[in-house]
């Protein structure tokens, strides 16, 4: 659920930020009564009193309700804020100027910022102060200590009060995100436990029993194997669904490649990528994994190993086959068979990773990925 839906993680913020509201209408109702008699005008002072109460009851019951937050009754707030101290100008006597007195508006001046940085986040919180700040020092008409005084703490308390209020909504999305998945992983252990207790003691049951009649029961105890392995995977296994930002869980798309014959082995936590830079290194690894039952023969063992190591992602795929002798690879591109150019090292270029491969007769293959982190946040 979005953060600024119906259930704002920031809501006891906006809580905070009427009853700041309320309490700094009430100060500035004592510096009203206070100073009364010197006004200037004391019409215009009971006028801009009497808005200031009527937008601290509107502002609260709007605040007060999620759906009700919205982004312009913030502008709203600090426009009709500026405007209420620029009536000082006429409500105060010179004397009162000279010797400091409140504004009308005094610390109720001081709500637009909390409000802002709660709605807009630290930098909205910082621009309401500042604007506070600017125009508390043009109506006084000077800029001293106590001004400067006064903008530093409006400016200081908007960037706290919008830093709490981002933190908020990230970690409720975190939270969000984890309960979404701790739900998915429960939901597939339940699979597992209910697919484990039929389909796949059926399978391993065949696959045993096809091994030790042989022939073509073997034939069918090998595929019901690397059924059982890819089925095991599927339940097992993350989804590989794009995330919020884009980004794909390379960990479990590679997993699924496991067979009989193919190990996976990979960090235990999620290597998150590009969604198409994830599909590239897959399609790589089931370039190199076609390679080896093509020209390893049925026998053969592959290994599938996926390292983080923070600067770039790694993917090496290795077998126990014959290997590959001395210039059959550029034999082959020159012939154009492009299957390891292009489907292998062109991939990789095209996401600004290299290619490493190591073999010789009768030594195996390997087949060494690198990809920069850089291309995690590549579109």
């Amino acid at each position: 659920m979005s953060a600024l839906g119906t259930r704002d993680p920031a809501t006891p913020l906006w809580r905070g930020v009427i009853v700041l509201r309320v309490t700094t209408l009430l100060f500035a109702l004592g510096s009203f009564i206070v100073h009364y008699d010197g006004y200037a005008k004391q019409w215009l002072a009971w006028t801009a009193f009497g808005v200031m109460t009527v937008w601290t009851v509107l502002s609260s019951v709007f605040y007060a309700r999620p759906s009700s937050r919205w982004p312009w009754l913030v502008g709203v707030d600090l426009a009709l804020t500026v405007v209420l101290m620029f009536t000082s100008a006429w409500i105060l006597t010179t004397a009162q100027f000279d010797a400091n007195t409140p504004l009308i508006t005094t610390v109720w001046a001081a709500v637009p910022p909390a409000a802002a940085g709660t709605r807009f986040g630290a930098l909205g919180g910082v621009l309401a102060g500042l604007v506070v700040s600017v125009v508390t020092g043009l109506v006084r008409w000077r800029f001293d200590v106590d001004v400067a005084r006064d903008g530093f703490l409006l400016t200081a308390s908007g960037f706290v009060i919008g830093l709490a209020a981002t933190m908020a909504r990230r970690s409720a999305d975190a939270l969000t995100r984890a309960l979404r998945m701790e739900a998915a992983t429960a939901e597939r252990e339940r699979l597992a436990r209910s697919i484990h207790d039929s389909v796949l003691q059926v399978l391993a049951r065949v696959r045993k029993r096809g091994a030790e009649f042989g022939g073509e029961a073997a034939e069918l105890a090998k595929l019901a194997g690397e059924q059982e392995i890819a089925l095991r995977a599927l339940v097992t296994t993350e989804p590989t669904r794009p995330s919020e930002n884009g980004t794909t869980d390379l960990r479990a798309a590679l997993q699924l490649l496991a067979t009989p014959s193919v190990q996976v082995s990979t960090p235990a936590g999620e290597v998150q990528l590009p969604e198409h830079v994830t599909a590239e290194l897959v399609a790589v690894a089931r370039e190199a994994l076609l390679n080896v039952e093509k020209h390893a023969g049925p026998e053969a063992h592959a290994w599938v190993l996926l390292e983080d190591l923070g600067t770039e992602v790694v993917v090496s795929v290795r077998d126990d086959g014959p290997g590959i002798a001395p210039g059959v690879v550029e034999r082959a591109t020159a012939e154009g068979h492009l299957g390891i150019a292009e489907s292998i090292k062109g991939r990789v270029r095209d996401l600004g990773g290299s290619v490493a491969l190591d073999t010789a007769p009768g030594q195996g293959t390997e087949w060494e990925v690198k990809v920069p982190v850089a291309a995690r946040g590549k579109r």
